[in-house]
């Protein structure tokens, strides 16, 4: 073979080239597709934390406490008559509020609105009063509170 003879034998033809770049691009497309098929196919579950725990035997609470449970976003109080739990969310926007000790209110930082210690608007945008939570004694005697269930507004449990 001369050496003109063995370059053309080596060069790859118009051909040969659209025939393997054709190939390769659908086998790097089903790749893909196998790739997030199997994605699809594995479950999405979102592991959201209990709505119902507990907060401490009733007795270490005295008359005019609130406790911030800021993990569950809940203010705990005990008033005259019973106990009570607020949902700490804003009913404007969404917001954290903030319970003031010096002047018995709950304040959102964000966009001004107070609440009274019974959850009702006193003043700001807010358009509800706070959400009003289901409390009840779990079997070791200790106060639980359901953030799943909204009681009627001033609701107080005697536990």
């Amino acid at each position: 073979m001369t050496a003109s003879e063995t370059r053309r034998a080596s060069r790859v033809t118009r051909r040969r080239f659209c025939q393997v770049s054709g190939v390769s691009a659908c086998a790097l497309a089903s790749a893909g597709a196998g790739a997030l098929s199997i994605d699809f196919l594995r479950p999405r579950v979102l592991f959201e934390p209990p709505t119902r725990f507990t907060v401490g035997r009733p007795e270490t609470l005295g008359v005019g406490t609130v406790i911030t449970d800021e993990q569950h976003h809940v203010f705990i109080e005990r008033v005259a008559g019973g106990y009570r739990a607020l949902s700490s969310v804003c009913t404007h926007l969404g917001c954290i509020t903030r319970y003031v000790p010096g002047e018995n209110v709950i304040a959102c930082p964000c966009h001004g609105s107070r609440f009274g210690l019974d959850g009702e608007v006193l003043e700001g945008p807010a358009p509800r009063p706070l959400r009003c939570l289901q409390m009840s004694l779990s079997d070791r005697g200790e106060i639980q509170v359901d953030t799943a269930v909204e009681v009627p507004q001033g609701t107080t449990f005697k536990l």
